[in-house]
């Protein structure tokens, strides 16, 4: 498993000017100097990793466009654009602009879609999640375009708005999951997936300890997430474990600031 390059966004014009998930508040502003040092951090981590960093300029009008794993969803060299809630839309030419000048074949679906965080890659399977801010119908374009066998998964409450606050992809073969966050198929759609599955508690994961980013062999996440981190590196992973405070105020964690851009096709 390769999660070794990876899209991001300085969070220079990061701000809160509207509330569309359960963390934002309008009245609680992020400290942008504090929130620029946790994103340098989490890049450091990225490339120490030996992970490939590769950026997308910021637009002061998108205070939200540091969370590029909103962007889109990527396979092979093909593309599916997310169609954002209306406070976001702004931030999508430029994801189309940046994927097409990068020789990406880029598709697009009129529904209702939140890119990676509702989309995520595990081996040849997609996890896909809906209910919340992505419409089961945008399925149809994801595995006609994305040649991708989809997971339907749902949800099951704005608390987890993206399925990247629910569940984890460790490897192909191990996924963390927040049994809380799912409904009762799509826990027995996971669980008959034969990966091993490690548990994490609702506590945690409303931490964002599932919002993280792992290559199979380094893990770079979250702190606050004592047990995770642990039955982490009682795998045998290594676990690079991040403050996140700034940046979780709009919402979003670790992962949400990267869009892997080479899931295998």
């Amino acid at each position: 498993m390769t999660h070794q390059r990876l899209l991001m966004c300085s969070p220079r014009y990061f701000r809160i000017d509207y509330e569309i998930n359960p963390y934002m508040h309008v009245g609680v502003q992020p400290d942008v100097d504090a929130a620029i040092t946790e994103h340098e951090n989490i890049v450091e981590a990225h490339l120490a990793a030996g992970r490939k960093i590769e950026f997308v300029d910021a637009d002061p009008s998108c205070p939200d466009m540091t969370y590029t794993a909103n962007a889109a969803v990527v396979r092979g060299n093909r593309a599916v654009l997310a169609t954002l809630p209306p406070e976001r839309a702004p931030e999508t030419p430029h994801h189309r602009a940046w994927l097409e000048s990068h020789e990406f074949e880029v598709a697009s679906t009129r529904y209702a879609f939140s890119g990676q965080g509702d989309a995520l890659a595990c081996g040849p399977l997609l996890l896909a999640a809906h209910g919340q801010r992505t419409d089961i119908r945008a399925f149809r374009t994801l595995a006609r375009h994305l040649d991708a066998e989809i997971v339907p998964l749902r949800t099951t409450s704005s608390r987890w708005y993206d399925l990247d606050l629910a569940v984890a992809v460790i490897a192909p073969s191990v996924l963390a999951y927040n049994p809380r966050a799912l409904d009762g198929p799509s826990l027995r759609t996971l669980r008959g997936l034969g990966t091993e599955l490690i548990e994490v508690s609702p506590a945690e994961a409303a931490a964002f300890a599932l919002n993280l980013i792992s290559d199979g062999r380094t893990v770079t996440m979250t702190s606050g997430a004592p047990r995770l981190a642990a039955d982490l590196r009682s795998l045998g992973l290594t676990v690079t474990e991040l403050d996140t405070t700034e940046l979780r105020k709009g919402g979003g964690g670790i992962r949400c600031t990267a869009l892997t851009l080479d899931n295998p096709a």
